[in-house]
């Protein structure tokens, strides 16, 4: 379960909570642009546009969960199950593994529009990474400031829908999310009218009854509709603190809390929060056990060296302790 949304304030931001009931060695990890990227039925990019994110590295290739590259570009994969299907290899197609997927793109593509252009020829094929780690059932959010798009590998064959919103869950398909918003188009931010029965008096006996409806639970289709009415009814400044704030309120809005979700008999929880300025290329996050905002600036790095830098999530609290003079 996750849900990753991009927000424009004077700079573009994109991020995602990724809500687990395990966490593996995730790491923010930055790809510089010689770092050479091997694909399984593709040619390898000895030089790319270099990148940001989280990801997993298992001998030596970063397994990327939501990265942004030096170019503003942005992807983020999200659980999928019982939807997702990766096709056998097809011979007139581009055999991208989904492991590969976010490379691929990322390292060749500045805006949404170029990767469009790739993901018309290309195969999401069912080649795993290893016996060990078989390939996760996922759906991607692509984004640059402009516009943001879903990609979903079906049994029906690969779907690429506009997302006007900027936001992405999991189950349904996307198409289903758009449609549902509808039930919640009565939902505002302002006080409402009485308009069940103007002749009763019916006082507004609190604030925010505006949002009487809106879904409380941390289903899928719940979230997506909290996090798409918590963005399109913002107010948020252009300072950067003040936007990356802001964000991660809007992600705070559908975290998940230990013992919340159980599957089976493991608890799931947001195991870490991000938030990336695109424009800058500075990766922030959160994890589950340290609640302090984290930055990690891809451009202070050497990002011409052919090796990846990594960073381990923090998963020890931050804890500011004062004292009275």
């Amino acid at each position: 379960m996750c849900t990753a949304l991009c927000f424009t304030t004077k700079d573009h931001y994109f991020g995602r909570n990724l809500d687990l009931e395990y966490a593996l060695d995730e790491a923010v990890t930055i790809a510089p642009r010689r770092f050479p990227f091997a694909f399984r039925r593709m040619p390898a990019m000895k030089s790319h546009l270099a990148m940001i994110g989280v990801a997993t590295t298992a001998n030596g290739y970063p397994l990327y969960y939501d990265a942004t590259n030096e170019a503003g570009l942005s992807m983020a994969g999200l659980n999928f199950p019982d939807n997702a299907h990766y096709p056998p290899e097809a011979a007139d197609q581009d055999n991208v593994s989904p492991f590969e997927f976010i490379p691929y793109i990322l390292g060749q593509c500045a805006t949404t529009a170029q990767a469009q252009m790739l993901l018309s020829r290309l195969n999401l094929a069912a080649i795993p990474f290893s016996d060990a780690l078989p390939l996760a059932p996922l759906h991607w959010l692509i984004a640059d400031r402009c516009k943001a798009i879903v990609v979903e590998p079906m049994a029906d064959g690969l779907h690429i829908h506009d997302n006007p919103v900027g936001v992405l869950t999991n189950n349904p398909p996307f198409p289903y999310h758009l449609t549902h918003l509808s039930d919640y188009r009565a939902l505002c931010a302002q006080t409402p009218e009485n308009r069940f029965d103007p002749a009763l008096d019916l006082p507004a006996y609190s604030r925010g009854m505006g949002g009487l409806g809106l879904p409380g639970d941390l289903s899928s289709s719940s979230r997506f509709v909290r996090a798409a009415f918590m963005k399109a009814h913002s107010l948020c400044g252009d300072d950067e603190h003040e936007s990356v704030t802001q964000f991660f309120h809007i992600l705070s809005s559908v975290r998940h809390i230990r013992g919340a979700v159980m599957v089976e008999d493991k608890p799931e929880i947001t195991v870490y929060s991000s938030c990336c300025n695109t424009d800058k290329g500075i990766y922030y996050y959160t994890t589950y056990e340290n609640s302090q905002i984290t930055a990690i600036d891809m451009h202070k790095e050497d990002l011409s060296s052919t090796v990846l830098t990594s960073y381990p999530l923090k998963r020890t609290q931050q804890i500011r302790a004062e004292q009275a003079e």
